[in-house]
């Protein structure tokens, strides 16, 4: 990957990479969506069908999720933050990503974090966790608690899949890490 300036060039450069095999089977690239500027991003793991239909990430079901606890519990929209994934381009069926897909992919989301600089990220289950925190511990394990990250702080929280799948209990839990991240945004301590 060359040095761009802007995350629009690094979009144009992402829009065409065939760096692994998942270039060969998407629709098209899923980069980000949101604020290039915002003190907030979340990351997920990679897109989904609907997300590689659409070119946008968390479009589906639990995009739905993920926007809802957005405006409950921290306030926003998804316009007011930015949201990208580990992968760029959808695994085959839907299954996680490989260690090789992530390697390729992980210098845009590197690139993206780092041009958008928000004070506060937040992880959206084990895939980007473990990248982001470069650890081997579980998003249960992990969750509960902010870890410092690139001058600001991180916030593991659940997959919006295992919401849906998990019910209320995870539901509450990730209630629970979007204030945390609500505070850490506003200077508070969580």
């Amino acid at each position: 990957m060359r040095p761009v300036g802007t995350l629009a060039e690094l979009q144009t450069e992402a829009l065409a990479c065939t760096r692994c095999a998942l270039a060969s089977g998407r629709t098209q690239v899923v980069f980000g969506v949101g604020d290039p500027a915002a003190s907030l991003m979340f990351v997920g793991e990679g897109p989904g069908r609907e997300e590689d239909l659409a070119g946008e990430p968390f479009v589906g079901r639990s995009g739905k999720l993920l926007d809802k606890l957005l405006h409950q519990e921290i306030g926003l929209d998804r316009s007011q933050c930015y949201i990208a994934n580990v992968v760029k381009c959808r695994p085959p069926g839907n299954r996680d990503p490989l260690p090789d897909e992530i390697a390729s992919c992980r210098p845009y989301l590197e690139a993206q974090i780092e041009m958008i600089a928000p004070r506060v990220v937040v992880t959206l289950g084990n895939f980007a966790t473990r990248l982001l925190l470069d650890t081997s511990e579980g998003i249960r394990r992990l969750r509960g608690r902010a870890y410092p990250f690139h001058g600001g702080q991180l916030v593991p929280t659940y997959h919006p899949a295992a919401g849906l799948r998990g019910g209320a209990e995870v539901v509450a839990e990730m209630r629970a890490d979007f204030v945390r991240a609500k505070l850490l945004l506003a200077g508070d301590r969580p």
